[in-house]
């Protein structure tokens, strides 16, 4: 099979998936509200979430580079996101948040392999390209996700069943994952030279990570304060979120051709984006600039790790990745939460502050690699 074509059926798999989880994530904020949780205590779970799932990636991908077991790794992962309709289940925010973190360990599991396995297929037609190909397929679920959420309360048939309907792309991205073992069962075929890669650089690019995550505004919280504020109705907030994956979609295939034009200077773009997102506590069109943010960070932070780090080790350094992102997510989610809790005004300055931080850090980067 071609690359192009796998990298296809991968996108397919990724926008399965998002169809069922991110159709979850959209409403997460009101429905843990409707259970009666606190805006410091929803970033906590989401931030502890988000961090179990990208600490386990360091874990998961040094044992896929020992092992070799990309296949393995990224079955077990996606088994979990079988935890998403059960949440139609809950009664209790605490069942709820035990899913949720089961959901984001499943991931922690699967992303470290799908991405290394991603890595040798973009090798013969543009990291960025192909990365971005996966990432605007995986936004296409993200997109549809909210919609089926959004036709069941539309429809009047509530949160729960909208979890419950979400089991059909859940089983179906299995099938479809199976396929895709049989047609490639070693994708490291794709990319067989191990050229040397620049050191030390990579370091320097997780310090970028942590802090230019750190001062993401999640879209959980943005959406507790829609329905606080009462911004918008509850049926609209998994439109808006939506459109947000619409955008990264089309985003991720410009900002993906752009890095395999420029390369590293793309990443400049995050840390300018991310002090936007907080306009959302103003107006709801401003969960573009979230679409925009999340384009760059699942397309050319994906791409600048293979670019970095040779083949033996880019299991680990994705879990590397992952775990800064983590890091950064749930230091900057439980900090916004308990900031938002005291004044919005609080939460402009953390995230201007960190996101200057964060532009200094990769143009250090940008430096570094331009003198090796």
């Amino acid at each position: 099979m071609k690359p192009l074509r796998f990298i296809l059926l991968m996108g397919l798999v990724s926008l399965l998936g998002d169809i069922a989880y991110e159709g979850a994530r959209s409403v997460l904020g009101p429905f843990l509200a409707t259970l009666g949780i606190s805006a410091f205590t929803l970033g906590l779970i989401i931030g502890f979430a988000e961090f179990a799932g990208y600490g386990f990636r360091l874990v998961s991908g040094y044992i896929v580079d020992r092992s070799r077991r990309y296949w393995l790794a990224t079955f077990l992962g996606y088994g979990l996101i079988l935890t998403i309709p059960l949440l139609a289940l809950s009664y209790d925010w605490r069942i709820a948040a035990i899913l949720i973190i089961l959901e984001r360990l499943g991931k922690g599991i699967r992303t470290p392999a799908r991405d290394t396995i991603l890595s040798f297929a973009t090798k013969k037609v543009g990291r960025g390209f192909g990365f971005g190909i996966h990432e605007a397929m995986d936004q296409i679920g993200a997109f549809l996700g909210p919609i089926v959420i959004f036709v069941a309360l539309y429809l009047g048939l509530g949160y729960r069943f909208g979890f419950a309907i979400l089991a059909i792309p859940s089983i179906l991205l299995l099938a479809v994952l199976i396929y895709a073992s049989l047609q490639v069962p070693n994708p490291q075929k794709f990319e067989e030279e191990n050229v040397s890669k620049p050191s030390g650089a990579f370091w320097l690019y997780l310090i970028f990570i942590f802090l230019s995550v750190a001062g993401f505004v999640n879209f959980q919280l943005i959406s507790y304060h829609f329905k606080l504020a009462k911004m918008v109705s509850d049926d609209v907030i998994p439109i808006l979120y939506a459109v947000a994956m619409g955008v990264d979609a089309v985003f991720a295939l410009i900002v993906g051709k752009l890095y395999d034009r420029i390369g590293f200077k793309t990443l400049a773009v995050a840390p300018v984006l991310t002090i936007l997102i907080p306009l959302a506590f103003l107006h709801p069109v401003a969960v573009l600039f979230y679409g925009l943010v999340m384009a760059v960070h699942e397309t050319i932070m994906r791409s600048a790790v293979a670019d970095l780090v040779e083949i033996s080790k880019r299991g680990t350094a994705y879990g590397l990745l992952n775990l800064a992102y983590g890091l950064g997510w749930f230091f900057g989610s439980s900090t916004v939460g308990f900031l938002y809790d005291i004044s919005l005004s609080l939460v402009w300055i953390y995230v201007v502050s960190v996101e200057i931080l964060a532009t200094i850090s990769v143009l250090f980067l940008i430096r570094r690699i331009n003198q090796l």
